[in-house]
């Protein structure tokens, strides 16, 4: 890698550590540390909806039109490191969510901006972009292995709140990127003569795509398949905790690993099943999950709760990434961005949002004495996923994406 590269792929790296290494276990330590019902929990990681609905406004009105985004970088991850330390000291659940709120609405900000530092920087992006992007996934997975290895996530360093000294991890890494974005290239900030940059960073400019009956089909089991998402980033290391699965943290990492290998894959499907029938195998792997989760439950048989994770890379690449390439090739040259931002504030704004409240519902009502009812509970984002699964096959019509060069 030439030395632009590397400085890049370093900075993608810390960017995701930080973030898988506290979002993953957020429930764990609020259920174990502070006693937080599944109406808290769901509050706690409802905070990167309400970022990712914020977020636009930060990047549209401040970033991209008045400051270079390396140095917007810098400062919200020196800001992070306040909160997260802030955080790391809480002493119950009512003092800890105004920090986690705020830590994500500066946090998902940043996610476009790394993105937009790399993109400036590379001279060929659709080449290069994917290697710098890897090394998130990555850093993520780091975190993850760093956490189960030194045994933060084991069930009596749980219960003795070990996973509090995820937040402490965290605030350093985050001091440490927020001063190493200073250091990254300049990326000046580019003056659009648009007239409305809110309108296309939230995507508005991209509503009248929904007048296509295919893509508005897809548009609402998007954000109708975000809802039994969210069971899995709220529950599932929480579940893996609760059942006596050994290094639950560094286990889960599994789903990125196979991330990697079925973004490898993603082009093969789209080729050989094309755009309809690769969507559908995202959603039915949705199923699946959780099928393995609800029976791997009852006996904590691991083989059927490892199958359940490795799904990661099957049911997020083939759903959310297919569906962004699909999506790209819909809107046309004119709507590109405000078509990503648009799938981007439904899904991860508005349907997670309303995900999180489901699961952290669902989570208090099958609560046990001493534990959970966790077959009823999985089943349950199985069938809402099987249901969108049906929507989608019946509504969808097929038809081929406009690829370059096609």
């Amino acid at each position: 890698m030439n030395p632009i590269t590397t400085r890049l792929s370093v900075m993608m790296f810390l960017q995701f550590f930080i973030w898988g290494g506290w979002f993953v276990t957020l429930g764990t330590f609020l259920g174990a540390t502070f006693s937080a019902a599944g109406g808290d929990i769901g509050q706690a990681y409802s905070t990167q909806s309400w970022g990712a609905i914020i977020a636009p406004f930060i990047v549209g009105l401040v970033a991209d039109r008045y400051f270079n985004a390396e140095r917007i970088l810098g400062v919200l991850h020196l800001i992070g490191a306040l909160l997260m330390y802030l955080m790391y000291s809480s002493s119950g659940f009512a003092s800890f969510y105004p920090y986690v709120l705020g830590y994500m609405i500066i946090y998902m900000p940043t996610l476009a901006l790394v993105n937009s530092v790399s993109f400036r920087q590379l001279t060929d992006p659709a080449a290069q972009f994917g290697k710098i992007r890897v090394w998130g996934t990555i850093g993520w997975i780091a975190a993850g292995l760093f956490i189960s290895t030194i045994g933060w996530d084991a069930q009596q360093a749980v219960a003795a709140g070990a996973l509090r000294n995820t937040f402490l991890m965290c605030s350093v890494i985050s001091l440490v990127l927020g001063v190493y974005s200073f250091t990254l290239p300049a990326t000046p900030p580019v003056r659009v003569a648009s007239q409305s940059v809110i309108s296309q960073a939230l995507g508005l400019d991209a509503l009248r795509l929904l007048k296509d009956r295919n893509f508005a089909v897809f548009f609402i089991s998007s954000v109708l398949i975000c809802i039994p998402l969210a069971f899995y980033y709220q529950n599932t290391n929480i579940f893996l905790a609760e059942i006596g699965v050994a290094n639950p943290t560094g286990k889960m990492t599994l789903g990125q690993m196979s991330e990697v290998l079925f973004m490898l894959l993603l082009p093969v499907f789209l080729n050989r099943y094309g755009i309809k029938k690769t969507l559908l195998i995202g959603m039915a792997a949705w199923v699946l999950r959780y099928v393995l989760f609800a029976f791997g439950a009852q006996d904590s048989v691991l083989v059927l709760l490892i199958g359940g994770i490795a799904l990661h890379g099957v049911c997020y690449d083939f759903f959310f990434v297919s569906g962004q390439i699909y999506t790209d090739s819909k809107a046309g040259e004119q709507y590109k961005s405000s078509a990503q931002g648009l799938i981007t504030l439904a899904t991860y704004g508005v349907g997670m949002l309303a995900g999180f409240k489901v699961a952290g519902l669902i989570y208090d009502q099958y609560a046990l004495t001493g534990g959970h009812d966790w077959k009823a509970i999985w089943l349950i984002p199985a069938a809402l996923a099987a249901a969108v699964f049906v929507l989608f096959a019946l509504a969808f019509k097929p038809e081929s994406i406009q690829r370059n060069g096609a």
